[in-house]
């Protein structure tokens, strides 16, 4: 007897519908797996007859070929063990073959028959739904993740036993459905702008850099607040949209980084990798491709301490993710994109010790700091839009801005908010949102200078020996200071402040 049931695989982050069948006929007693299969999707022939077994369904000698289609796609994970169990039962007449036509089937089996958990249930849902599955069967741990999903029936199962009284219709499917919109456990709050003491040029950066897109380098010495002023900037982004969240948790769900708890991603990630991360972990790789940290910072910052500690070849793989905002890892079997719309927001010391210009403290040569920055090349700088230092703050400035009080969080997420719609009202016909991804075309026709700003700006260009990469920059990070300023032309200030921002990169 033949039947047939649905799975699904995950390619990048994005699923495909796999078609699972069985075939039951005289011969030999087997159990057979076909269809370009990982180890672990051969090792289902075993997890799959003894869970059957151990869940009371009994099995008759018989040649038991199953077979993953469409077979050019390599099959990864152990997401599609309840599907085989499910397509062996129906043939062998256990349930139902017309319950399974319409209903996809995710999910790990142990060998008692319990059901456990598996990553990327939420893009698996996602696609089942693109492509007019009524119905969709995961495990009881994934419920929560797969109800963000609207337009398909969810149930969450605990065991095989109760997903074939489910689909026989002896327990109702409503036994097994969610109760509602998931509850996400609360969270600690973003720290608040307000705790920073002075640093005022580099609080003005960062608003610049938040209210473009911009990438941005800090510069400074130990204890000056480079890593406190990172982790307050996702407080001064704009939120979510739901079509961001749908994006940021499906990376998340692939990386299997949801449960319960948190079964969507509703803050703008902040992902800060130890300096001695490997390529694969910052950009996604690995034998069977996975999201690296560009992709989790996907939406949100991605910060990187130390930068000049990173390995020059890992830095190196940043070049592609910060021009295109997505990562291509290619593969025998194929390419997968992550996506990578992630702003980078790094800090570095002056030099090795740390304290460079204080002679007082620095013990570094001029050969040993020229060494310290060259492990930063120079491709890599031009992709950085502004470059802002961090200074050392004494005692009487720290106890005067305690006294007078600091802008909130609150305040410069206003001001960032009105340049970001005005960015946002500006290119509503084209396809880009923010001044950061302008294209040299769009930069032309929107990037508009005064007469005095074009020849400060000219003049500036050949004194600096500026590359036309650099060029656009300061043209791109000018139209954002503009925008602040709520201006439909360039001026000599803009101008000014956005060329300051490019000279320690230069």
């Amino acid at each position: 007897m033949f039947s047939e049931s649905y799975s699904a695989a995950i390619q990048g982050i994005d699923g495909c519908i796999i078609q699972v069948e069985a075939d039951v006929s005289n011969g030999l007693p087997c159990f057979s797996l076909v269809g370009y299969l990982a180890s672990e999707v051969k090792e289902a022939r075993e997890r799959v007859r003894i869970a059957i077994k151990n869940s009371g369904y009994h099995l008759p000698p018989k040649k038991v070929t199953v077979n993953l289609s469409p077979a050019d796609i390599r099959k990864d994970g152990t997401g599609y063990d309840l599907a085989i169990a499910t397509a062996v039962l129906a043939a062998f007449g256990y349930i139902p073959q017309s319950e399974l036509k319409q209903c996809v089937c995710l999910g790990e089996l142990s060998l008692d028959g319990k059901v456990q958990e598996i990553n990327g249930v939420l893009p698996m849902v996602y696609t089942a739904m693109e492509h007019g599955v009524k119905d969709c069967i995961v495990p009881a741990g994934n419920l929560s993740e797969a109800a963000i999903v609207s337009g398909i029936r969810i149930a969450g199962v605990h065991t095989l036993q109760e997903t074939v009284e489910l689909l026989q219709r002896s327990r109702a499917w409503e036994e097994f459905a969610d109760d509602g919109v998931p509850v996400l456990s609360k969270k600690p709050s973003i720290p608040d702008f307000s705790e920073i003491r002075g640093q005022a040029a580099v609080k003005r950066a960062v608003e610049v850099a938040v209210a473009g897109r911009h990438n941005l380098l800090m510069i400074g010495p130990p204890g000056s607040g480079k890593t406190m002023i990172a982790r307050r900037i996702p407080g001064i982004m704009s939120e979510l949209t739901f079509g961001e969240q749908m994006e940021i948790s499906k990376i998340y769900s692939v990386a299997g980084l949801l449960s319960s708890k948190t079964p969507y991603i509703t803050e703008r990630p902040f992902r800060s990798p130890h300096h001695t991360a490997s390529q694969p972990a910052l950009v996604g790789g690995g034998k069977y491709p996975r999201p690296g940290e560009c992709s989790l910072s996907s939406g949100g910052v991605l910060f990187l301490d130390e930068l000049p500690e990173f390995q020059r070849q890992v830095i190196e793989v940043l070049r592609q993710p910060l021009e295109d905002g997505y990562v291509t890892v290619s593969r025998m079997e194929g390419s997968y994109r992550f996506p990578a719309k992630c702003q980078l927001v790094a800090a570095a010391n002056p030099c090795p010790c740390g304290f460079y210009p204080n002679k007082r403290k620095c013990t570094c040569t001029s050969g040993q700091i020229e060494r310290y920055f060259g492990k930063i090349s120079q491709p890599i700088l031009d992709r950085i839009d502004i470059c802002t230092e961090t200074v050392s703050l004494d005692y009487r400035d720290l106890e005067q801005e305690a006294i007078n009080g600091q802008e909130t969080s609150a305040q410069i997420r206003e001001r960032v908010m009105a340049a970001q719609k005005i960015q946002l009202e500006r290119y509503r016909q084209e396809n880009v949102r923010f001044n950061a991804e302008l294209t040299p075309r769009e930069i032309r026709k929107v990037c508009i200078l005064e007469p005095e700003a074009q020849e400060f700006l000219a003049e500036k260009f050949h004194s600096l020996d500026l590359s036309a990469r650099g060029y656009h920059k300061i043209l791109k990070v000018g139209r954002t200071i503009a925008d602040l300023d709520g201006a439909e032309k360039m001026n000599s200030r803009h101008m000014n402040e956005a060329i300051f921002y490019r000279m320690a990169t230069h």
